[in-house]
């Protein structure tokens, strides 16, 4: 199904957090289960189970260290524990939730103001033709409570969000943010929510999902 926000663009109505990695896991679990009884087969499947699982421990690993230099600010180390960087940044503070939200968040937000809204777009690339753009949205509130009540309604699939900019805003074109890979996290009275999508080749799911992992654990943005 596809529904439409407030300035036109389109979106499919996916799981946000964790969709992916449940219906990899199903399929993961349902090969092992065919393959067990398959002789030759099977082993050949557990073989490449576990090269998938070592592989996507490494790409935690990279993951939470990227996390940690995310937390200092430090932009290009953080980006570079994946082997990417970054390459286009937009930004911009605005005091209206509501006017930069849709669906039930922005009814949120008009009985619930925020203090302010930082948004970010990035644009990051692993030198091998795959690029990403990551949008990252700071919402202050008044306290710790409002934070969480926004962070747990935006986490719900179908109930709108903080709108991300337009990825035209950085020149990339035909790409909207869909929710599939998608993280949001509070500290303290802000919540700050994060989605990536592919811009050129072909970046692993996995990968767009830890962008938004890390995307999250940056500080806002400090007033020029």
């Amino acid at each position: 199904m596809i529904r439409s926000r407030p300035d036109g663009s389109k979106y499919p109505i996916t799981p946000k957090k964790g969709g992916g990695a449940v219906v990899a896991a199903a399929i993961l679990a349902g090969g092992l289960a065919a393959g067990g009884g398959l002789g030759g087969a099977g082993s050949a499947g557990t073989t490449g189970a576990a090269l998938d699982a070592a592989a996507g421990q490494a790409l935690r690993a990279k993951t939470s260290s990227a996390r940690a230099e995310a937390r200092q600010g430090r932009a290009k180390r953080a980006w570079s524990r994946l082997g990417w960087r970054r390459l286009e940044r937009w930004g911009e503070q605005a005091a209206n939730c509501a006017m930069h939200s849709y669906g039930e968040v922005q009814q949120f937000f008009l009985r619930t103001p925020c203090r302010s809204l930082k948004r970010r777009l990035l644009v990051i690339g692993d030198g091998h033709g795959n690029t990403i753009v990551v949008a990252i949205a700071w919402v202050r509130m008044a306290n710790r409570d409002h934070a969480q009540r926004l962070k747990d309604l935006a986490d719900t699939d179908g109930t709108g969000n903080v709108t991300p900019r337009r990825a035209a805003a950085l020149g990339v074109a035909g790409v909207e943010f869909t929710g599939l890979h998608y993280h949001s996290e509070r500290r303290g009275a802000t919540t700050v929510i994060a989605e990536a999508e592919p811009v050129t080749g072909h970046p692993d799911g996995a990968v767009l999902d830890a962008a938004t992992e890390i995307a999250v654990a940056f500080p806002p943005p400090r007033r020029r």
